[in-house]
C-alpha cells in the first residue's frame, strides 16, 4: 500500500488555517525567539563547563526534548554524563591520539550485535571503581556490562527514582527526570557513514562536518533480541541529533511539536493495548526523514498542516510495514522488538482510522480541538502569523531570565577551580556570541565572583595574618558589590550575608532593607510571578541589565564548597556527603533568616519580630514565595532559629516538618542530628 501518493488539498482556506494552527504552536511551544533563548542560554553553559573540564572530571550535558528547545507540559528532563578521562574506539589505529597515561581506552566490537548495538572491550586499565565492577570475562578479553554498569552508576538521587532503559527516572517537584551514564568516542561509527553520504540538501556541510566531528556515544542498554542483551551497548547520537533539531526552520520545529502533542494526545488515546508502541523519539526520526527526502517542497506557516500530514503518512506506512529506520543507521530497525505481531496490526488499524478522517483527526487533540473550530466558524478572522507580535516584553524578558537562571549555576571547588572559570569566561567574552549569550555569560560571571568571595574570604578566616585577612576581605566585598552592580535585586543577598558572617550587622541590616523596598515594587518579577502591566509600566523598553537590577528577583543558591552562613555548616556538610553540590533557599526565607541572625545580637524585639515574619511565611506560604520543592529548608532554617532562642518544643516541630517534606536539598541527616541534639524526650 502506498500512503504517501495523496496530496493534502492546498486552497486559501487551507492557507488560513495552517497559519492559525501555526500561531496556536507558536502559543504552546514558542515563538522563534523563545526557543533561541533556550537553547542559547544552554549552549554558553556547556560550553563554560566543558572547558572548565579537568581530564578526571565528569562532562554531564542535557539531552531529549528540553534540549531542544520544547518546554511542553510534561515533558522530561534528560541528562547525559560521562567520564573524561574514559574513550571509545572504533579501531586500535585510533588509540594513537590519545595519552594512555590519564585515558583509560575501549573498544567498540560490533561483530556479533545487531545494527546500532556493541560490546565494548576494556583495553586498558581504570582506576574508577564502577567501571572496574562492571567488568566480565568473555572470550579472554574483559568487557563492560551495560547490565553491571547501570547498576553501578544508578545513584537514585530522589525518592521514587526507577531504572527506565538505560536512564534512572525519576521526579523533582513534578518534573521528570531521566539520567543516563555513558560513554563518550570522539569518532563517528562507520556503521553510520551511509548518512554522511545522504546529507546533500539537509543538514548543510557545515552542520555535518561538526556532527561528524563531535562523535557519538554509548548509552549502557543492550537490543533485547541481541546475542549479549546485558552486556551490549546501544550507540547514541543524541548530540547529533540536538544539531540537527536546532537546524531545522522554526515551521519545522513546530512540525516536529505538533507530532509530539498528537501522539500524546491523540494517537496514545486510542486503546492501552497501544498507547506505548510509538514514543516521541519516532516522531523525531519521521520529521528527520521527511525533510532530508525533500518530501515536502515548501516548509511555511500556510503549508504547515501539509508537512504534518506527510509526516504522519510516513509514520503510517513505517507501521504498516513493521519497520522505523534509524535515521542514522537505517538497519536499526526501531520497531523491531515492540511494533510487530498483533500490536502492530492493532496500531496500523487505529491509525488508519485517524487518516480516514484526515486532517480532522486533529479535533481529537485537547489543544487544537476548540481552537481549530472556533477558526473553522469564523473563516474571515484575521490571523497574524507575525511572531514578533505574539509575545510581550514581559514574556519574553520572563523566559530569558528564566533561562538565565536555570543555566548560570557554577559550584567550584576551591580558589583554583573559582579562577579557571573566570579565566575562561573572559576567554569568550571575545568571541563571536548572540545578545541572549552574552547576557548569560554576564549573569555567569556573577555567580562565580560570588562563589570565588565567599571562598577567598574562608581561606583566610583564623589565620592570624591579619594583612592577608584584610586583603582578602577587600576584594570579597568588592567582587560582592560588583556582582550586584550587574546582577538581579536577590544577588544583594550575598552582600547581606557576608556582612553578617563578618559581624558587620548594622551593614548587613541596611542591605536586606533595600532589599525588602525593591521586592515590594508592585512590578516585580520573582521567578515567574509577574503583573505584566506593571512590569512593562515600571521597566518596559529598558535594557536587560537595568531591568536584573531593578525588577527581576530568584531563589538564592549556595555553593555547598563554600561558607556562606556558619548556622547551616551542618547542612552544608551532609548535602555534599549525599553528592549535593548546592543548598537551595528561598529569597524571602533567608532574607528573615539574615535579619533574624543580624538583630539577635542588639535587638532581641526585633529579632523575635524577624522570627514571627519567618515562621507566618513558613507555616501559610502557598507555593508563591517558597517553592514545594524548597519547603525542606525552610522548615530547617525556621528550627534552627527557634533552637537559638530556646523555643524547643517549636524547634522540634519545624525539624519535624522539614523531613516530611521532599528532600531536594539532602539535608535530612543534618535535620536528624538536630533533633538528637535538642535532646526532648
Amino acid at each position: 500500500m502506498d500512503f504517501l501518493s495523496e496530496n493534502v488539498y492546498i486552497d486559501a482556506g487551507f492557507q488560513h488555517l495552517c497559519e492559525s494552527v501555526f500561531v496556536r504552536l507558536c502559543q504552546i511551544v514558542g515563538t522563534s525567539v523563545q526557543v533561541a533563548i533556550r537553547r542559547e542560554t544552554r549552549d554558553i553553559k556547556e560550553m563554560v563547563d566543558r572547558r572548565v573540564a579537568d581530564n578526571d572530571d565528569a562532562i554531564d550535558v542535557q539531552s531529549g526534548s528540553r534540549r531542544e528547545g520544547f518546554r511542553l507540559e510534561g515533558s522530561d528532563v534528560d541528562y547525559m554524563y560521562w567520564l573524561n578521562n574514559h574513550r571509545v574506539i572504533f579501531d586500535m589505529s585510533q588509540s594513537e591520539y590519545y595519552y594512555t597515561e590519564n585515558k583509560t581506552l575501549i573498544l567498540s566490537d560490533s561483530s556479533e550485535s545487531p545494527p546500532g548495538f556493541t560490546l565494548l572491550e576494556l583495553l586498558t586499565p581504570t582506576t574508577y571503581r564502577k567501571v572496574q565492577s562492571a567488568c566480565v570475562p568473555m572470550n579472554d578479553r574483559l568487557y563492560i556490562s551495560s547490565s553491571l554498569f547501570r547498576q553501578q552508576t544508578q545513584q537514585h538521587h530522589f525518592p521514587g527514582s526507577i531504572g527506565h532503559g538505560p536512564c534512572e527516572s525519576g521526579k523533582v517537584g513534578g518534573l521528570e527526570y531521566d539520567l543516563a551514564c555513558c560513554f563518550a568516542c570522539d569518532f563517528w561509527p562507520l556503521s553510520a557513514s551511509s548518512w554522511i553520504n545522504r546529507c546533500h540538501s539537509w543538514p548543510d556541510r557545515e552542520v555535518v562536518n561538526e556532527i561528524v566531528r563531535n562523535g557519538c556515544h554509548f548509552v549502557p542498554i543492550g537490543h533485547p533480541l541481541g546475542l549479549h542483551e546485558h552486556e551490549e551497548w546501544r550507540i547514541s547520537f543524541s548530540l547529533a541529533e540536538h544539531k540537527l533539531v536546532h537546524s531545522m526552520n522554526h515551521c519545522q520545529f513546530l512540525t516536529y511539536g505538533l507530532l509530539k502533542i498528537f501522539l500524546k494526545e491523540v494517537i496514545d488515546k486510542q486503546s492501552e493495548e497501544t498507547n506505548k508502541l510509538l514514543c516521541s523519539y519516532h516522531m523525531k526520526t519521521v520529521i528527520f526523514w521527511v525533510i532530508q527526502q525533500n518530501a515536502v517542497p515548501l516548509w511555511c506557516p500556510q503549508n504547515l498542516l501539509a508537512g504534518f500530514w506527510v509526516c504522519f503518512k510516513h509514520l503510517l506506512k513505517w507501521v504498516y510495514e513493521g519497520v522505523c529506520p534509524n535515521f542514522f543507521i537505517p538497519e536499526n530497525n526501531l520497531f523491531l522488538s515492540k511494533v510487530h505481531g498483533s500490536a502492530q496490526r492493532k496500531l496500523f488499524l487505529e491509525l488508519h482510522g485517524l487518516y480516514e478522517k484526515g486532517l480532522a483527526c486533529l479535533l481529537q487533540s485537547a489543544s487544537f480541538k476548540y481552537y481549530i473550530i472556533y477558526i473553522l466558524y469564523n473563516p474571515r478572522l484575521s490571523i497574524n502569523a507575525n511572531e514578533d507580535r505574539m509575545i510581550s516584553e514581559c514574556d519574553h524578558d520572563k523566559e530569558l531570565f528564566t533561562e538565565m537562571s536555570c543555566n548560570t549555576s557554577y559550584y567550584p571547588q576551591n580558589l583554583d577551580r573559582c579562577i579557571k572559570y573566570l579565566h575562561t569566561i573572559e576567554l569568550m567574552i571575545g568571541e563571536p556570541l548572540t545578545q541572549y549569550q552574552v547576557l548569560t555569560l554576564q549573569r555567569s560571571t556573577a555567580t562565580i565572583l560570588q562563589s570565588t568571595a565567599f571562598t577567598l574570604h574562608n581561606m583566610y578566616t583564623n589565620t592570624g595574618l591579619n594583612k592577608q585577612m584584610y586583603i582578602a576581605d577587600r576584594m570579597s566585598c568588592l567582587m560582592l558589590k560588583l556582582t550586584a552592580k550587574f546582577g538581579l535585586i536577590s544577588d544583594m543577598m550575598y552582600i547581606a550575608m557576608f556582612y553578617c558572617k563578618t559581624f558587620r550587622f548594622r551593614e548587613a541590616l541596611y542591605i536586606t532593607e533595600m532589599i525588602k523596598v525593591k521586592l515590594a515594587q508592585s512590578g516585580l518579577m520573582y521567578r515567574k510571578h509577574v503583573d505584566p502591566e506593571r512590569y512593562t509600566e515600571a521597566v518596559g523598553g529598558q535594557s536587560w541589565s537595568t531591568k536584573m537590577r531593578q525588577a527581576v528577583a530568584h531563589d538564592i543558591i549556595l555553593n555547598n564548597y563554600a561558607c556562606y552562613i556558619k548556622e547551616l555548616t551542618l547542612e552544608k556538610q551532609f548535602s555534599i556527603q549525599n553528592n549535593w553540590e548546592i543548598t537551595c533557599i528561598p529569597l524571602f526565607v533567608l532574607l528573615h533568616f539574615v535579619e533574624f541572625l543580624c538583630y539577635r545580637h542588639n535587638d532581641t524585639t526585633l529579632a523575635q519580630t524577624a522570627l514571627e515574619e519567618l515562621q507566618v511565611l513558613v507555616h501559610n506560604d502557598q507555593g508563591l514565595y517558597i517553592l514545594d520543592v524548597l519547603r525542606d529548608i525552610s522548615w530547617e532554617i525556621l528550627g534552627i532559629c527557634q533552637q537559638m532562642t530556646g523555643n524547643l518544643q517549636a524547634a522540634l516541630y519545624s525539624y519535624q516538618q522539614s523531613i516530611t517534606q521532599y528532600p531536594l536539598n539532602k539535608i535530612q541527616n543534618a535535620t536528624h542530628m538536630r533533633i538528637q541534639d535538642l535532646h526532648i524526650t
